[in-house]
């Protein structure tokens, strides 16, 4: 039997905000399977966000991140000096399938490397099955199974600044059982109409539950609406003078029963914060996108017959948010 990794580097080209959330549930499995490793993320051609704005939620998951590392790219790469100055690692672990690159990559001093390029042809482990999974994140996850050699089930816990913590319980207090309704998305073309958000709050709140709508700054127009519209909802986002971030988000989140959320870096947050979630889909692609957490209904118009979020009805997200409940 291989022994658990002492050091690990994790490969990726670079990371985005909506990249660095939706690989939150493969970092959490890698540091749940490698608990005691040194885990380096290394951004070989530009920069990661675990390096800037997401970088308190992986305090602890990471104990080294390289952005812009400048390797990965050119044929040139393949001769003369190694890349990261010949520093070395137990285990290699390659998040993208550009052969090239992985090429390159080998190059760094190691032990064993898993890599799902060329079908797993450069790799030292290879999954008894090479089909590739739909899903980004569960792609991610065969990595540290196969690098762990066991079902990724664990998952290493987030931290939590208690400040941030403690500025949640004041938005948020504690007595009122909150639902989150997330109305917002990368592009409009990925949002359910607003009024439908309104309507699932505002039956909720007929239930005895507190409609909380998360409204990120580029969204501003929409919360002189929901506030007319609903005015028992609570906007804790839009408390003057708050610094919104990710951790502050994510703390909102897990003072909620259940949320609603678009495909988006928003619906991913709330995933993080493992509360049940009815994540709503259109025109981009449920399976392959589709956030990780422990209680996810998945509600896609093409069950009513094409792409347009305005095909899925208020009944039905009402209905999964109580299955939820």
């Amino acid at each position: 039997m291989t022994s658990a990794p002492a050091s690990i580097l994790v490969y990726v080209g670079l990371d985005a905000v909506g990249d660095g959330l939706m690989k939150l549930p493969f970092l959490r499995a890698l540091r749940a399977a490698f608990p005691a490793a040194r885990i380096a993320w290394v951004a070989g051609k530009g920069p990661t966000v675990y390096a800037g704005s997401l970088a308190p939620l992986v305090s602890g998951l990471l104990d080294e991140v390289l952005p812009e590392a400048g390797f990965g790219s050119r044929a040139a790469e393949l001769i003369g000096s190694r890349p990261l100055a010949g520093r070395s690692f137990d285990l290699i672990i390659d998040t993208q399938r550009r052969v090239l690159t992985t090429l390159i990559l080998r190059r760094v001093r190691h032990r064993r490397m898993i890599s799902a390029a060329a079908g797993y042809c450069l790799s030292d482990s290879r999954p008894a099955s090479r089909t590739k999974p739909p899903s980004m994140v569960a792609q991610l996850l065969a990595l540290v199974e196969l690098a762990s050699g066991k079902p990724a089930g664990g998952a290493a816990d987030l931290p939590r600044d208690p400040a941030t913590e403690a500025q949640a319980a004041q938005l948020l207090p504690e007595g009122g059982r909150y639902v989150g309704l997330a109305p917002g998305a990368g592009g409009k073309h990925k949002c359910w109409p607003l009024e439908r958000f309104i309507a699932v709050g505002r039956e909720m709140f007929g239930r005895g539950l507190v409609p909380v709508f998360l409204v990120g700054p580029a969204e501003t127009e929409w919360i002189g609406p929901i506030q007319a519209a609903l005015p028992q909802a609570l906007l804790p986002l839009q408390r003057p003078g708050l610094d919104v971030s990710p951790m502050l988000t994510i703390a909102l989140a897990r003072r909620l029963v259940a949320a609603v959320a678009n495909d988006s870096g928003t619906g991913h947050m709330l995933a993080a914060a493992d509360i049940p979630l009815v994540s709503l889909f259109g025109p981009t692609s449920a399976a392959k996108f589709a956030p990780a957490t422990g209680r996810l209904t998945v509600l896609a118009a093409q069950n009513w017959g094409g792409e347009g979020m305005d095909l899925i009805p208020v009944e039905a997200v009402v209905e999964a948010v109580t299955a939820l409940l």
